[in-house]
């Protein structure tokens, strides 16, 4: 298992578990679920409805993981440097910084 001293270390090899754009797709995609329920939870205000972000934001992320690139995710290994590559590679993507396509 590889060892980091700091996020920064860290996301360029959280970038190069998501090669494949279908993983990296399907990342994004759980992300906006992950959004999409926390408004639904204020909209409604039922935090119940908290229950499905993990399974979406995982859900999506280890099917592209398992399916697509292959490999075992971060998130076993390192959990909250993980979580913290996924929201900062969500935002790359909509700054333009990493590619879907």
């Amino acid at each position: 298992m590889a060892t980091f001293s700091s996020f920064r270390e860290f996301y360029p090899y959280y970038l190069g578990e998501h090669a494949d754009l279908r993983c990296r797709r399907l990342h994004f995609a759980g992300s906006w679920v992950v959004l999409l329920v926390v408004a639904v939870t204020i909209a409604s205000a039922n935090a119940w409805w908290l229950l499905l972000a993990p399974v979406a934001g995982y859900g999506f992320a280890w099917v592209g993981h398992y399916v697509f690139e292959k490999n075992r995710p971060a998130t076993f290994t390192h959990p909250l440097y993980s979580l913290m590559g996924d929201w900062r590679m969500f935002w790359d993507v909509l700054r333009g910084r990493v590619r879907l396509r």
